[in-house]
């Protein structure tokens, strides 16, 4: 499956972005599909998750109550709502994507796909 992550950019802290994950190759709703982000000289951290097949959704602590992430297998995508965003948000955001598994995978070197990624910066 081919992955292609838009939507980054710029806001200042307390607005909202919307980032979109697009797949082409593969039945989207079969994966496990996450974003991670990766901040300049830090490691690629876990963001959100959602499960393949209508599973449930997982998010890290840091983004839980103001990130969203949902799926629209009309369109094979999968999108993270950011609302209430702080300059800690600011980072490159990959989506990320896996065939079935029994959990969750929060461990960015348990992907296999992957998308370019998006920046995004939240200006103070």
């Amino acid at each position: 499956v081919q992955l292609q992550a838009y939507g980054g950019g710029l806001v200042q802290a307390g607005g909202s972005l919307r980032l979109s994950c697009a797949a082409s190759g593969r039945t989207f709703s079969m994966y496990t599909v996450a974003w991670f982000r990766q901040a300049p000289g830090k490691e690629r951290d876990f963001v959100a998750a959602i499960m393949w097949g209508g599973g449930g959704t997982y998010y890290a602590d840091s983004v839980k109550g103001r990130f969203t992430i949902s799926r629209d297998t009309a369109k094979n995508t999968v999108s993270l709502r950011m609302n209430s965003l702080k300059p800690e948000d600011t980072a490159v955001y990959y989506c990320a994507a896996e065939a079935p598994t029994q959990g969750v995978l929060t461990m960015w070197d348990e992907y296999d796909y992957w998308g370019q990624g998006t920046q995004v910066t939240v200006s103070s």
